[in-house]
C-alpha cells in the first residue's frame, strides 16, 4: 500500500477541498463559501491555499491557509495563518505532515485563531507559543457625562475620517458583512474598533475583534459603551492582551484553547486578527 500524498491546494483543487471542507468539518457552510472565504488573500503571492493529504487520490485530510503581507512595526512582514485543520480518523498519523508542509514554508510568521486542544498541542511539539486567552466582559453602563468624545459608525463618516493605512485596513474589512465597525475618539485621534454582534448568557453583546489603540479605548469607553447600550448591546468582551487597563465594571473569563503563533522575531503585541480567517469567515 503507498504513502497517503501531500500537496499544496491551487486553484484548480480548491473546489475540491471546499467539497471535503463541507462534508467533514462544518456542512452548513456550503463547498462555494468554503471557497469564497479561502479565496480571501492579502499577499502579492499566495503560494497556496494550504495543503491536503491525498490517499488513493482521494482528499483525507487538508489544512487551509491564508497569507498577508503586513506592515508591522514600520517593516514589511509576512504572515500565514492556519485555519480549518481537518484530518479523517484513519489518517489522524498524517497530522504531523500536514502541519509540517504548512510550516516548513521559509519567511513566513504562523498562527492559528481557533485550534482544538488536539491542535494546539501538535503545534506546540513546533514551537508554536500561547497568547493570552483571558478576555474581559466588561458592562455597557449608560453615561450621561458631557464630553467631545465622538463615536462615527456610518461608512462615509469612517472613510472621511481614517488616514491612508488605517482607511485601507478599514477597506478591506469592511467586505465582510458580519463585522461591524466604529470609530471612537475626536478627529485626527481615533480608535478603530471592529467588533461581532452575538449572545451572552442569553443577552446581545459585542465580542471586539480589532481595536487600533488600546489606550484611546480605555479612555473613552464610557463614550463607546453608551453607543453599545443604545446598539442593544448590553456587554462588551475583548481579550486582555489588547488592554493595558480595563474599563470597570469587568469580569474575567479563562479557560479557553489559547490562540497560538509561530515566530522567531515578532511578539505577543505584534499579533492581532487582521487578514485572518478571523475576519474572513463568519465563525
Amino acid at each position: 500500500m503507498s504513502r497517503p500524498t501531500i500537496e499544496p491546494v491551487s486553484d484548480l483543487t480548491l473546489p475540491e477541498f471546499a467539497g471535503f471542507l463541507h462534508v467533514n468539518l462544518q456542512d452548513d457552510r456550503s463547498p462555494e463559501e468554503w471557497v469564497n472565504g479561502l479565496r480571501n488573500q492579502w499577499a502579492v503571492e499566495c503560494p497556496n491555499y494550504g495543503f491536503v493529504v491525498r490517499d488513493a487520490g482521494q482528499i483525507v485530510g487538508g489544512i487551509g491557509a491564508y497569507y498577508a503581507d503586513r506592515l508591522v512595526r514600520g517593516r514589511p512582514e509576512k504572515f500565514c495563518n492556519i485555519t480549518s485543520w481537518c484530518v479523517l480518523d484513519a489518517f489522524r498519523q498524517q497530522s504531523m505532515r500536514l502541519a509540517m508542509s504548512v510550516i516548513s514554508q521559509p519567511g513566513y510568521h504562523f498562527t492559528d485563531f481557533s485550534p482544538t486542544k488536539v491542535v494546539g498541542g501538535t503545534l506546540k511539539f513546533f514551537k508554536f507559543k500561547e497568547l493570552d486567552e483571558r478576555v474581559a466582559v466588561i458592562l455597557n453602563l449608560p453615561s450621561f457625562a458631557v464630553s467631545d468624545v465622538q463615536v462615527r459608525y456610518k461608512p462615509g463618516d469612517i472613510q472621511a475620517a481614517l488616514g491612508e493605512d488605517a482607511l485601507k485596513i478599514y477597506r478591506d474589512h469592511a467586505v465582510y458583512p458580519w463585522l461591524q465597525h466604529v470609530l471612537v475618539g475626536q478627529p485626527g485621534n481615533w480608535c478603530h474598533v471592529i467588533y461581532k454582534r452575538r449572545v451572552f448568557k442569553g443577552l446581545p453583546a459585542a465580542t471586539v475583534l480589532h481595536l487600533s489603540d488600546g489606550n484611546l479605548f480605555y479612555r473613552n469607553f464610557d463614550r463607546l459603551a453608551n453607543y453599545f447600550l443604545l446598539s442593544g448591546l448590553v456587554s462588551t468582551h475583548v481579550e486582555c492582551r489588547f488592554l493595558d487597563k480595563v474599563p470597570k465594571p469587568f469580569t474575567i473569563r479563562a479557560g479557553f484553547n489559547p490562540k497560538l503563533y509561530l515566530s522567531t522575531t515578532l511578539s505577543d503585541s505584534d499579533i492581532d486578527y487582521l487578514y485572518s480567517e478571523t475576519m474572513a469567515l463568519d465563525l
